[in-house]
């Protein structure tokens, strides 16, 4: 079960927070193999890597549009309606944050402003294997379109008999996603970054993946191609007092710990008796999931610690930075207000994670690791740039040439200096 630290000093912070370290070093080497055949062999490549790790023999990479249709109809009624009701709260809250173009003029006559362009060609990797993520087809795919990305690619690995799991090609689908393919793995990050014969090269990819795909993304990334973020493990840190219900604490605490044996969740709390009451409750509730293996593989480096009070609890937290902040208590949204470090946070007790991960309309691809400290999670602003504009005119120019002069001629730099004098003459 999770392990139990009682009122730790400061000063071990740092190894108390610390997640259970991946070490890329033994992948590196196969990893880059994948990525250089990838990009020297295209097609045959991909093809060749899918026998190879998913044992699936493919002929034609692109899903086709009977495969699309034919999704639909394989899907329960119940789960289409459940997808598009995600949908529409997930198109909601990052429609909203769209931004109106604001000129500033920042001396008479000189006029700047900033404007998003959309990132014209993106990738989306989506999880197949143990969990196949259609969650986070929308997560990404739906931003994507508000942006105006011309080219949104999809790759996703195929099962054993060469299909697609029905709900991620529905959900793309709905998005408005086309060109969806069945390909996994580093072979997939390789293909969208260099391009094949079928998958087109992209300027920046996105999406969750195992270590191979993470460490292939930081290495395209070397060359030139942008990603999302660094990912690691999936993460939750719920804090709790006396007010919070131990069942709850406990369902969010192994719904985190399910994603996988290296995730990590981490309770901290004022109060003994609590920690006590969800420690009875995780070990009950751990029995009834079916994924229940890899939940208690989490649990084993997760932990939970007994601070003083809610303000030590707080500076923990941020010390710690985690993906998902869980604020199970009272005054959560004054507490709220003192979390500088956190992906996503949920405040009182009917804001469960799950909520955040399927719904409520945030965008579930957050930072892990501890980058939530310099990284923000997925939203519209992912997939656009930011451009700024500066207009001047002929009395702007003249206030501003002074300084502009002044200030060149220190550096050293004359023919700066002669673009706003030349102009004066």
């Amino acid at each position: 079960m999770m392990q139990q630290f009682s009122y730790p000093a400061r000063e071990t912070w740092d190894k108390l927070v610390q997640r259970p370290v991946a070490d890329f070093s033994s992948l590196e080497k196969p990893v880059r193999k994948i990525l250089k055949k990838v990009k020297e062999n295209g097609d045959r490549a991909v093809r060749k890597y899918s026998r190879e790790f998913d044992g699936v023999p493919l002929k034609k990479i692109q899903v086709s549009e009977k495969e699309i249709k034919k999704a639909a109809e394989l899907l329960p009624a119940e789960l289409k309606e459940a997808i598009l009701a995600a949908k529409t709260a997930i198109e909601t809250f990052h429609l909203a944050q769209k931004e109106e173009i604001k000129k500033t003029e920042t001396l008479p006559g000189v006029l700047c402003w900033r404007q998003s362009s959309p990132i014209e060609k993106v990738g989306l990797y989506i999880p197949g294997g143990t969990a196949p993520l259609f969650s986070t087809v929308l997560m990404l795919a739906l931003p994507a379109r508000i942006a105006g990305c011309q080219e949104i690619v999809l790759c996703t690995p195929p099962a054993k008999d060469g299909s697609i799991h029905p709900a991620i090609l529905f959900a793309a689908t709905a998005c408005g996603v086309t060109k969806i393919f069945k390909a996994g793995g580093v072979q997939a990050i390789g293909a969208m970054a260099y391009g094949t014969g079928s998958i087109p090269r992209v300027l920046k990819i996105f999406g969750p993946g195992n270590q191979y795909v993470t460490l292939a993304k930081q290495l395209v990334q070397q060359e030139g191609i942008a990603i999302d973020m660094p990912a690691g493990p999936s993460e939750v840190l719920v804090i709790a007092d006396d007010s919070a219900v131990p069942a709850f604490v406990a369902a969010d605490l192994l719904s985190q710990a399910e994603h996988g044996a290296d995730s990590q969740v981490i309770l901290v709390t004022p109060v003994a008796a609590l920690a006590a009451a969800v420690e009875v409750e995780v070990k009950a509730q751990l029995e009834q999931l079916p994924r229940r293996a890899i939940a208690g593989k989490a649990l084993a480096h997760s932990k939970t610690i007994l601070v003083k009070d809610m303000d030590e609890a707080l500076a923990l937290s941020n010390h710690y930075a985690p993906e998902h902040l869980i604020l199970s208590c009272r005054e959560a949204e004054r507490l709220a207000q003192q979390v500088t470090n956190a992906g996503s946070v949920f405040l009182g007790n009917y804001s469960p994670e799950s909520a955040g991960d399927y719904a409520s309309g945030t965008n579930h691809t957050l930072p892990t690791n501890g980058y939530a400290a310099m990284y923000s999670g997925v939203s519209l602003d992912s997939f656009v740039k930011k451009i700024t504009y500066q207009q001047l005119s002929p009395d702007g120019l003249q206030r501003i040439s002074s300084t502009v002069m002044t200030m060149a001629a220190a550096e050293g730099l004359d023919a700066h200096k002669n673009a706003i004098a030349v102009r004066l003459k």
